[in-house]
């Protein structure tokens, strides 16, 4: 480990490890997802952690087997994805973040190993699946509700629906911005999911949260909201509108 060339190769894997953690936790991060940025970039550089000391550190010893300290690595990330499963009445939440999760470490392993161009062929895999594959997902959904197969549950009209409210003032009243939009959401009918400040050009600030109707047809709510929020003279624009339901 004394070797600067030995050390400078690993520094390298982990540098590796974040930069592509922080990609996949991007996309996550920019749906208001509950495991973004961090969370997927520290994931990946834990993972490529481990391997390196199974590889470099423990591998030094002859009794000691590398393989078994990744083998750890998959098994042992189970439990933090289960933590962003959530259960909403007949709704699961959160899948597609916890096989998100679990693939990060993936790629963390693949970078510990030294094979970061597999790891980065990885990356983009999972976040094409990420993207890509979404509007295949809503167009299945689409077919079955066509051919009936939700006939026998609720009704669409009845089923919990997720909406984003999105609100762009100034930096200086975001707080106040804030606060009225927490005020606007706190209704019965509707349940907070996220509150996501996003700060932008020439001294721009969105305040976007995420909040789930009980029931699809519940919206007096929100335009309620919007109106009262687009009277404040430091309030640009203020919207919202459906949101994505599969996690």
């Amino acid at each position: 480990m004394s070797d600067p060339g030995t050390l400078l190769g690993l520094s390298f894997r982990i540098f590796v490890a974040i930069a592509l953690g922080a990609a996949i936790g991007l996309e996550r991060q920019w749906r208001l997802r509950t495991a973004g940025i961090r969370t997927n970039a520290l994931v990946s550089v834990g993972a490529c952690l481990f391997v390196v000391m199974g590889a470099v550190g423990l591998g030094q010893d002859a009794g000691a087997d590398p393989t078994r300290v990744a083998a750890q690595v998959v098994s042992g990330i189970g439990f933090l994805g289960a933590g962003v499963i959530l259960r909403d009445g007949f709704d699961i939440r959160g899948l597609t973040t916890a096989a998100t999760l679990w693939c990060a470490a993936a790629i963390g392993s693949l970078a510990g190993a030294g094979m970061e161009i597999m790891a980065l062929i990885g990356c983009l895999a999972i976040i094409a699946t990420n993207t890509l594959l979404r509007p295949l997902s809503r167009f299945v959904n689409r077919l079955q509700r066509r051919g009936g197969y939700h006939s026998d549950e609720v009704e669409e009209d009845d089923a919990p629906t997720d909406f984003l409210l999105e609100v762009v003032t100034t930096d200086k009243s975001e707080p106040r911005v804030r606060a009225l939009v927490l005020q606007a959401v706190d209704r019965p009918e509707y349940v907070l999911r996220s509150l996501d400040i996003r700060p932008g050009k020439s001294a721009r600030t969105t305040v976007l949260a995420g909040v789930s109707a009980h029931h699809a047809g519940d919206t007096a709510g929100l335009e309620t909201a919007v109106q009262r929020i687009g009277l404040d003279p430091k309030v640009t624009s203020s919207r919202w509108w459906p949101a994505e339901t599969d996690d």
